[in-house]
């Protein structure tokens, strides 16, 4: 079937007065830690936007718990580190990108302590803690389960302290702007004003995020759209590793978006995973039990919950020492609190939820895409960290990795590129003559959140899949072009990441890491050791397929 996108390259259409224009060296889209340390890592040479569709501290990365994996500690090595990243991530890890990640990740988490000097320590030692499928501790944590919070004000504060650094909160980037093959910036709505405004650099730098919010229940943030990886493809960039979306294994069990997030360090702690009769189902199924890779964890969980014929299974801290537990985690303690649970009496009603999008806007190992003058960074990109599984902790070393490797390749690329986008003409499409009601819009999001939930979740077949292209091509139907609202943007991407997804889910014939097919269940190296890329070839609105990229 054809992929459900806009009808156009844009999806921004002609507006009756001239849209306003402004001038940069680079433009950095999102404000989670690979948009932060893009921007703060070149405003030291460039003149720096750094757009945000909401406020800077509306991430993914805000919210972030665990902490930053790295080999920081003398029992410790890059190559421990580099062995657990390939083995989590199934055989489709790219190698050289796992070295450069585990090999310069020490480094750029100590820059980082520099200016965030909040990461926990005992006795002046950083405190490493253990989380699933790590051979050793080493996870660097700041706030106890506050690291992303810590974090990313840190960097905030860093970024603004400059003045190179032009930061545009609440402004909906709809688009990037191509021309003559390359990427030349972006066009952006205000959300306050409802104005646009094309917003022309040298180097554009995607660090949008994720796309939780295709599933109904996710941990994601509402921004977490898709945007980044959507506006990518119809530009022209590859896109890649689709169906690998990860599920977390301890979802707080709760009617509520997003979902509560139960941080795995507390496994790490020692917290079990209980069925319904109140046994530790991991024991025997890993040799980590609860600390296994994520996709063996939750595809047990998925296992017990089916037999049991319920939705959730429990996460049990009460053996615990209850001060060090609240002393720890106190971000879990009070917010389970305030749901009326104790966890050092309760047991915690846990389910997998949509968690990370492994795949992404394809990159090489500076963070360029396949369209010149568009680099991506976190988890908007597919580097090849993380193959078909992400190691925990992994995904804010890769945001600190890449976009300093990004940093040092804009020194150059920027340099190179010169100025010619000030005399470009871009050409949109006539404005859309019919109207999508908000009611509509939120009931066919509602309508592809469930439908993605159901057929295209964490157990998938063939029949499911189908079915869900062909009511994602329904939903799309039902809409008009869209005019100039963030709600309209916000549903053709999610619309359009839904396809790939799904399509790719139906390509790869056998379970892998975090895609698991119940008809073809087992791994199958011989076919299926390879990646899955989409990327569109001039005008053609259908998706093309090939195998790696390097």
């Amino acid at each position: 079937m054809p992929y459900p996108v806009a009808k156009h390259p844009y999806m921004l259409a002609a507006t009756d007065g001239e849209p306003a224009r402004r001038f940069y060296d680079i433009i950095v889209i999102g404000s989670g830690i690979g948009g932060l340390t893009a921007a703060v890592g070149a405003a030291r040479r460039w003149k720096v936007a750094l757009i945000s569709k909401s406020v800077l501290r509306d991430t993914t990365t805000f919210l972030a718990q665990g902490g930053i994996a790295a080999a920081l500690s003398e029992q410790d090595s890059p190559q421990l580190h580099l062995e657990d990243t390939m083995r989590a991530g199934a055989g489709l890890c790219k190698e050289e990108a796992v070295r450069i990640l585990v090999n310069e990740g020490p480094d750029r988490v100590r820059e980082l302590m520099e200016i965030c000097p909040k990461f926990d320590r005992s006795g002046g030692d950083l405190v490493l803690a253990s989380e699933g499928a790590h051979s050793v501790p080493r996870i660097a944590h700041a706030g106890g389960d506050a690291t992303g919070s810590e974090v990313a004000s840190a960097l905030a504060q860093a970024m603004r302290s400059g003045s190179r650094v032009q930061v545009l909160e609440q402004e909906f980037v709809v688009d990037l702007l191509t021309s003559g093959g390359r990427c030349v910036g972006a066009v952006s709505l205000n959300l306050r004003t409802g104005e646009f405004t094309l917003d022309y650099a040298s180097a554009t730098v995607l660090a949008t995020g994720g796309s939780g919010q295709v599933y109904s229940l996710t941990t994601n943030p509402a921004v977490a759209t898709g945007d980044g990886m959507a506006m990518a493809w119809r530009a022209g960039a590859a896109i890649g590793d689709m169906e690998f979306v990860q599920f977390h294994p301890t979802g707080l069990y709760a009617d509520e978006s997003p979902i509560f997030l139960i941080t795995e360090a507390l496994r790490g702690e020692g917290a079990y995973l209980l069925n319904h009769a109140g046994e530790r189902f991991m024991v025997g199924v890993h040799p980590q039990a609860e600390l296994g890779p994520r996709d063996v964890v939750v595809k047990e969980m998925v296992k017990q919950m089916s037999a049991a014929g319920r939705e959730f299974l429990y996460l049990d801290a009460t053996h615990l020492d209850c001060q060090k537990i609240r002393q720890r985690f106190p971000t879990v303690y009070e917010t389970l609190r305030d749901r009326g649970f104790d966890i050092c009496r309760d047991r915690i009603p846990v389910a997998p939820v949509c968690h990370y999008m492994i795949g992404g806007v394809t990159t090489d190992l500076w963070g360029r895409t396949t369209l010149p003058g568009l680099y991506a960074s976190g988890e908007v990109s597919n580097t090849g960290v993380h193959g078909a599984n992400r190691l925990a902790s992994n995904s804010l070393l890769e945001g600190l990795v890449f976009s300093d490797r990004i940093v040092r390749d804009l020194d150059r690329y920027a340099g190179a590129s010169g100025g010619s986008a000030r005399r470009l003409t871009i050409e949109l499409p006539a404005p859309a003559t019919g109207k999508n009601e908000p009611a509509q819009l939120a009931d066919i999001r509602r309508r592809l959140q469930k439908l993605m939930t159901a057929d295209v979740g964490i157990v998938r077949d063939e029949r499911g899949l189908n079915r869900a292209l062909g009511r994602i091509g329904s939903l799309l139907e039902e809409l008009e072009p869209p005019g100039a609202s963030p709600e309209e943007y916000e549903l053709y991407n999610l619309i359009t990441v839904a396809g790939h997804i799904t399509r790719a889910a139906l390509l790869r014939t056998e379970s892998r890491g975090a895609h698991l097919r119940e008809d073809y269940p087992q791994r199958d190296d011989a076919r299926w050791k390879h990646h899955i890329n989409f990327r569109l070839k001039g005008d053609r609105r259908e998706g093309e397929v090939f195998g790696g990229y390097g």
